[in-house]
């Protein structure tokens, strides 16, 4: 498994995979499947699709340690940018479709309203990690420095599920579902670093 990880075109098969969300919604889109409020759909969509690789991200460490596959980690960066991306289509189409370019509306949204405050911030908070991703900016800042800073993908997969479940209001099922799923992945990496027999990032 191992091998068939580290082949070059595994690399390209996942890119592919990851643009297949944006694909879908393109096609839906062509065909009337954006349902009967498309911008609430898109907006929906693309929120589902960043914590979903926010997640995905997060679970390599620990994937790559229960099944005894180093490889995986070739794929992290790349799938931690695929959600900056999937995030910024959902900021996009929020201020393009929603708010029409109102950036004042936007900036009021931001202030005023806590589901959109705290989805703004977990947003900002992914802005560095994604221009700091590449290994000529591990070599500037130095390793320790690097993982310090892209500790901030915690912050940023908290700060979307909350702003999912504030965003439903009462049926909270789904966000509690992916709140789930990140209190496992950060609590693992908890363990691992206070209570665990080895430090892992």
């Amino acid at each position: 498994m191992n091998s068939i990880l580290a082949n070059k075109w595994t690399k390209v098969a996942v890119f592919l995979i990851s643009l297949g969300p944006l694909v879908l919604l393109i096609w839906k889109g062509f065909h009337d499947g954006l349902s009967a409020n498309p911008t609430q759909f898109l907006e929906h969509a693309t929120g589902d699709w960043t914590l979903r690789f926010l997640a995905i991200t997060l679970a390599i460490s620990p994937l790559r340690k229960f099944l005894g596959l180093p490889q995986l980690i070739r794929f992290r960066r790349m799938l931690g940018l695929f959600a900056f991306f999937y995030a910024c289509l959902h900021f996009s189409i929020y201020i393009g479709l929603d708010q029409v370019l109102d950036f004042r509306g936007v900036w009021a949204d931001v202030m005023k309203r806590r589901y959109i405050t705290v989805g703004f911030t977990g947003f900002v908070l992914m802005i560095p990690l994604a221009l700091t991703s590449t290994a000529g900016w591990i070599r500037r800042m130095g390793g320790k420095r690097w993982q310090m800073l892209h500790r901030l993908i915690y912050l940023s997969a908290i700060a979307g599920v909350i702003h999912f479940y504030w965003l439903v209001k009462s049926d909270v099922h789904k966000p509690i579902e992916y709140a789930g799923v990140m209190a496992i992945l950060l609590g693992w990496r908890l363990y691992t670093r206070y209570a665990g027999p080895r430090r892992s990032t």
